[in-house]
């Protein structure tokens, strides 16, 4: 697979008087899972329709390792809408070979690749039913064999997880993490936001149609991370309670969550606690992806 970074540079789009993307601008990488969230009507899809060249924009660049991107760049993109497009009567096997002979596979080729990807999804029990007796599960993993099929190197995904129980959650997930493992350049939206914590190497904040916040997860977890701080300690933490310029959040035995009026006064807490007994650790207390999304939408 050739890999490319895909890059967004000040893309604008108004309908009428209503501008729904504002100087939206981030990045790709190729072997990394780029999570896009936001709200409903935030302009994730419409950003990605502009990605696929199903919406042009009105200001701004999409490019492929610099270079702007082309109808034959974009045949090497996979995509997957929100909205199921499969042929509802087609079994599953077929409807999945199909694709892979449109993008040049031959016969033999396509049966082999649809299989091994539609058996790696789960659905190998499923191969000779229809797409519209399968449950909406299945048709939603069916969907992402449909955009995987071709080996993309730059895969859009627009709400993958819509619908999964958490075992398939699981299935989906593995199988985006091997193809990004491959090389490929992956985009997925969605509103689950623990999946995309635990799955995003990188991830995309949009909301009212600009970028609130962009860059890798562990990055803005400790950006956002603030003045909590955690402790764990041999002893009884209770005399956090009576230190000056803290405020204790949670406390149970030897545990301490708390807040610190300034980073020089959570380095005399830990010295504090360092001169009362064992220190197991002392961190930053990093938010979750959910509060860092509250927090920068407000």
């Amino acid at each position: 697979m050739t890999t490319g970074k895909l890059e967004l540079s000040g893309i604008t789009k108004s309908y009428g008087a209503r501008r729904v993307l504002d100087d939206v601008s981030f990045q790709v990488a190729p072997g990394r899972l780029t999570g896009f969230v936001g709200g409903n009507g935030a302009g994730k899809t419409t950003t990605m329709r502009i990605v696929l060249g199903l919406l042009s924009a009105d200001g701004g660049r999409v490019e492929l390792d610099g270079s702007p991107l082309t109808a034959e760049d974009r045949r090497h993109f996979g995509y997957m809408p929100e909205e199921r497009g499969l042929y509802p009567k087609m079994k599953v096997l077929e409807q999945i070979v199909y694709l892979a002979r449109l993008h040049g596979f031959s016969k033999t080729d396509a049966a082999a690749r649809a299989t091994a990807l539609l058996t790696e999804l789960g659905l190998d029990a499923r191969l000779n039913d229809t797409i519209e007796s399968l449950s909406l599960g299945n048709q939603q993993r069916a969907q992402v064999a449909a955009s995987l099929v071709h080996d993309p190197e730059v895969l859009i995904l627009d709400e993958p997880f819509s619908g999964l129980d958490p075992l398939a959650v699981d299935v989906v997930a593995g199988v985006l993490q091997a193809s990004a493992a491959k090389g490929a350049a992956i985009l997925f939206s969605s509103h689950q936001l623990d999946v995309v914590e635990r799955l995003c190497d990188d991830l995309v904040i949009l909301a009212g149609g600009t970028i609130r916040a962009a860059g890798s997860r562990d990055a803005l977890r400790a950006e956002h991370a603030g003045d909590r701080y955690e402790l764990v300690s041999a002893g009884d933490a209770g005399w956090l309670r009576t230190e000056p310029g803290i405020t204790v959040l949670d406390f149970e035995g030897g545990y301490a969550l708390f807040e610190a009026e300034s980073a020089e006064t959570a380095q005399r807490v830990l010295r504090a606690a360092v001169d009362r007994g064992d220190v197991a650790s002392f961190a930053p207390k990093h938010p979750s992806l959910a509060q860092i999304f509250k927090e920068v939408i407000q």
